[in-house]
Order: structure tokens, then sequence, then C-alpha cells
């Protein structure tokens, strides 16, 4: 149909290739290292992993399992121009969590924010803190450290 040239490939093969070349084992090389392969140029790269977080609830209200009112969201998704998902940078100059954060914010009408950061979640920042990187799309993003990090000890091994 669209004239491009189609090829299958196994796991046995995948396996081999990526043995052959002296790749390690994760989701995104396999995937560079199916079929008949040569070579594979640049492959010690970053991975952007990318999940769907969706875009926050319409319901503004929490049930029990009973279906009774258990407890309030706020009327508006947005505190003091943030909402949860927002990707932020906090540079907090002073105090016990002093420090910069970046990282998946998720708000509090109090104006104090938690911040989900590849290390962890870090909570009470307040928003005076807080800049905007990339306002929320629903889905959440991460380069993969812990590939890059097993790549550049393969390769400090290997030399």
């Amino acid at each position: 149909m669209t004239g491009l040239p189609v090829e299958t490939g196994s796991g046995g093969r995948t396996k081999w290739n990526r043995s052959r070349l002296g790749i390690p084992k994760t989701h995104a090389l396999d995937a560079a290292c199916v079929g008949r392969i040569e070579a594979l140029v640049d492959w010690r790269r970053l991975v952007l992993c990318i999940k769907a977080t969706g875009r926050g609830d319409y319901q503004r209200t929490r049930l029990d399992r009973f279906g009774f009112p258990r407890g309030y969201l706020l009327r508006r998704k947005q505190v003091r121009g943030f909402q949860t998902g927002d990707q932020v940078r906090a540079v907090v100059p002073a105090g016990k969590k002093a420090g910069v954060y970046v990282g998946r914010v998720a708000v509090r009408a109090s104006g104090s924010f938690n911040i989900q950061t590849p290390d962890g979640i870090v909570q009470g920042i307040h928003a005076r803190y807080c800049t905007l990187i990339q306002r929320a799309d629903g889905y959440g993003y991460v380069l993969q450290p812990k590939i890059a990090l097993e790549i550049k000890e393969e390769a400090s091994k290997a030399a």
C-alpha cells in the first residue's frame, strides 16, 4: 500500500543484534535493534519518558465508598496562577527547604504546593518561589536518568 519496505524480526534477532553491538537492554534500545541492522550510531542518549497524567477532575466532591460526601475540592482548578500538573521551577532561598526544585506541582488552596521531582516529593513550597516552565497538558515528562547512568557505567567498564 505505502510502497515502503516491510521487514519482520523476532525477539531472538533483537537480542542477537543488541549483544553483537554491545548495547544495554532498555525498551527504547530494543526497539532500535529489531530486524536486520548493521550498526547503531549515537545510541548513548537520554530517553524521554512520557506518562499520561490526566487533566484533572470535573467532579468537585470526593465520595466515600457508600456515595456520601467525604471532602470537597477547590471550586477552581487554578491557585495563584498554577494548577496541578504544571511544570515549575522553585527557588527557595532560605529555610529548611532551601534549594532549587524542578518538577510537577500539586496545588493547595493555601498556596503551599507539593512539587514532584525525580528525587521524590517536596512538600510545602509556597507559590511565591515557583516559576512556570510548562502548563499542564495531561502528560508527565521526565528524562530517564537511570538508563543514562547505566549506559555511562557500561561505557566506563568497556574503556
